[in-house]
């Protein structure tokens, strides 16, 4: 297609030559309108279906909104979309919108954790609209991380700063998770990481109990959004994915080596051919298709070009095809703590509010690490 529009300027280009002939004109011409004819700029139909493949480096779009239950605006704010002036979020139109989206391709997933904002939209929705989430729900399209009628089996702690052992005996032992994934650990910690590629390491929260405590802990390689130059927010600044030849900036060759090269770039910094793309930011997701339509687009023609291959996923498909990989991971068994983002930028300031409540989960937790080790 792309050599087809190249010649179809050239050939435009001689037209316009004076000292061309009426017949070599006319010949130009029937040239130009054949091309144009067989350019098709209609409906595509992308198949979006992909599973994994072996022997490929496969891409996991895990399509998430980081809702914070309460920050810069209350909670009922955030909820409803007031004080706008604030920051401008509304989780009732993700909801609404991601619902929508995902019942327009059935190979479209999601994942969703803060419950808080679902009690509030669900006894909203009609007994119509609730069948259909729990259709989405039942087939692994909405992944819940906490709740909603399914047992969930992964943890989804892309936020906090930094993480305790503890954790990965709660999550693992106590509660039959079998992975934990977050975003926020010391910069100089993730440096390392990305360097002897452990990242991804079996995280085991207690020496007494041994494997029976651990569980598969992913450290994201940068946050908890897309590579630079995929975040596809409605109102974002980003370039898409144009893959309409008879419009202007058509860029299907050039958006596919991006996606290539960022992933690549990001396999270097695992174990085995899996990686995986937190598509999502801070209440994003307020026009779903905006994330969705670009991503079912990235899904075909990347798969179509076929150097790596991309797929919906969500966290508990990732850890699958981990598991499934046979990989021997690095084993941890301390804290992810203290947390700094950069030089002189330690996030431990937050101990320093309600800190008496505070110290009490600290200690709570070491005792009740001795009396299961008892």
């Amino acid at each position: 297609m792309i050599k087809r529009l190249h010649l179809f300027e050239q050939i435009f280009k001689l037209s316009k030559m004076e000292e061309l002939s009426n017949g070599s004109l006319t010949s130009i011409l029937v040239c130009m309108l054949c091309l144009f004819l067989t350019v098709n700029g209609g409906y595509v139909k992308y198949y979006t279906g992909a599973g994994v493949v072996p022997g490929k480096l496969n891409v996991h779009l895990v399509a998430h909104s980081h809702d914070d239950v309460g920050w810069l605006k209350t909670v009922d704010q955030y909820f409803v979309g007031s004080n706008n002036s604030i920051q401008g979020a509304c989780v009732e139109n993700v909801l609404d919108s991601v619902v929508e989206a995902l019942l327009r391709d059935p190979n479209r997933k999601f994942v969703f954790a803060e419950m808080a904002f679902f009690q509030r939209w669900w006894v909203e929705q009609s007994p119509e609209i609730q069948e259909q989430v729990r259709k989405l729900v039942d087939g692994g399209r909405l992944e819940f991380v906490y709740a909603f009628n399914h047992t969930p089996r992964a943890g989804w702690q892309i936020d906090p700063f930094g993480h305790s052992a503890v954790q990965a005996y709660l999550l693992g032992d106590e509660l039959g998770f079998d992975s934990v994934h977050f975003a926020r650990i010391d910069y100089q910690d993730r440096a390392k990481r990305k360097g002897d590629k452990s990242l991804e390491v079996i995280w085991r929260g207690s020496k007494t109990f041994g494997s029976s405590s651990q569980i598969f802990a992913n450290a994201f390689p940068v946050h908890y959004s897309p590579p630079t130059g995929f975040q596809f927010e409605v109102f974002d600044d980003f370039e898409p994915l144009q893959d309409n030849p008879l419009l202007e900036d058509y860029n299907v060759e050039p958006r596919v080596n991006d996606f290539v090269e960022a992933a690549l770039t990001q396999a270097n910094v695992t174990r085995d051919n899996h990686v995986m793309w937190t598509m999502g930011d801070d209440f994003q997701y307020q026009y779903a298709e905006s994330w969705f339509k670009q991503m079912d687009k990235f899904i075909h023609y990347v798969n179509k070009d076929g150097r790596v291959n991309a797929l919906y996923s969500t966290p508990s498909l990732y850890t699958n095809a981990k598991n499934a990989a046979k990989v021997s991971w690095p084993l941890k068994t301390d804290d992810y703590f203290p947390y700094a983002d950069g030089i002189n930028a330690y996030w431990t300031g937050f101990f320093t509010s309600r800190p008496a409540l505070k110290r009490y989960v600290r200690e709570l937790s070491g005792y009740y690490l001795v009396r299961e080790s008892a």
